[in-house]
C-alpha cells in the first residue's frame, strides 16, 4: 500500500511519461494483463490511456488493470492510469525516504 507522500512522488515522476498501452472497446482481456506485467517489471512506473471507445467506467478499468497485474493504483487523471510496481530486477525507483 502506498502513503500519500509516496503517490505524490510517483506522479510528479509519471508526469512525463507517455502512455505505453491503450484500452478500447475491448476493454481488459488477459493479453493487455500479460503485456502490463512484463512492462512493469522492466519499467516500474507506467501510464494508460482509456479511448473514449471503451464502453467500461474508466476506474473500473483501472481497479481491474492494477489487481490482476499486481500494481498499485496510483492515479486515475481523466483517461489517463498511472500504475507502480517495483521491480525484482530493474529496481530504480527508491520509496523507501517517503513514508
Amino acid at each position: 500500500m502506498l502513503t500519500g507522500k509516496q503517490k505524490r512522488y510517483l506522479r510528479s515522476l509519471a508526469h512525463h511519461l507517455d502512455p505505453l498501452f491503450q484500452v478500447g472497446k475491448g476493454g481488459v482481456n488477459d493479453h493487455l494483463i500479460r503485456h502490463v506485467q512484463e512492462a512493469i517489471e522492466k519499467r516500474e512506473l507506467m501510464k494508460i490511456s482509456v479511448l473514449p471507445n471503451c464502453m467500461d467506467e474508466r476506474h473500473e478499468v483501472a481497479a481491474e488493470i492494477a489487481s490482476k497485474s499486481g500494481a498499485e493504483l496510483v492515479q486515475v487523471i481523466g483517461k489517463v492510469i498511472v500504475l507502480y510496481k517495483e521491480s525484482k530486477d530493474h529496481k530504480e525507483i527508491n520509496l523507501a525516504g517517503l513514508r
